[in-house]
């Protein structure tokens, strides 16, 4: 069977059509924009306590090991957060690894403060998004 240029073409472009219409890949990039938007938006937010005072889910005891004020050191995760954010955006395949780990972080931190348990379990379900992100990023992204 001799297949024209053409026909090789449309197969090519049918096949690539159906790869980026699969509920795979758009679980990917759902995933993808969500681990983008979100760590950005709450990076940001350390700056300007727009959504909340990010400094009370800093455990006391965190608070008096840091050598930096409580405040500062909620600044350096805001820029933590920005880049983790951008991450996923450029390289998701390492960085939606690197989200889950530091959610992982953000878990224990907020088991340490009494009256947080429900953010923390809000928190593991995040992590299991960047979890599944990493997983889906080994087929779907190049970077």
């Amino acid at each position: 069977m001799n297949m024209t240029i053409e026909q090789i073409h449309d197969s090519a472009s049918a096949a690539a059509d159906n790869i980026a219409s699969s509920p795979a890949r758009q679980a990917f990039r759902i995933l993808q924009f969500g681990f983008t938007v979100a760590p950005i938006l709450a990076g940001l937010d350390k700056f300007f306590h727009l959504l909340v005072n990010w400094d009370q889910y800093l455990p006391g005891v965190m608070a008096r090991m840091s050598p930096v004020q409580p405040h500062a050191l909620m600044l350096v995760v805001g820029v933590i957060e920005i880049v983790a954010g951008i991450g996923v955006a450029l390289r998701p395949r390492i960085f939606a690894h690197i989200v889950a780990a530091w959610l992982a972080l953000i878990i224990i931190n907020l088991l340490l403060i009494p009256g947080y348990f429900d953010v923390a379990l809000r928190d593991f379900g995040l992590l299991l998004g960047a979890l599944a992100l990493a997983r889906l990023s080994q087929q779907f992204s190049r970077s």
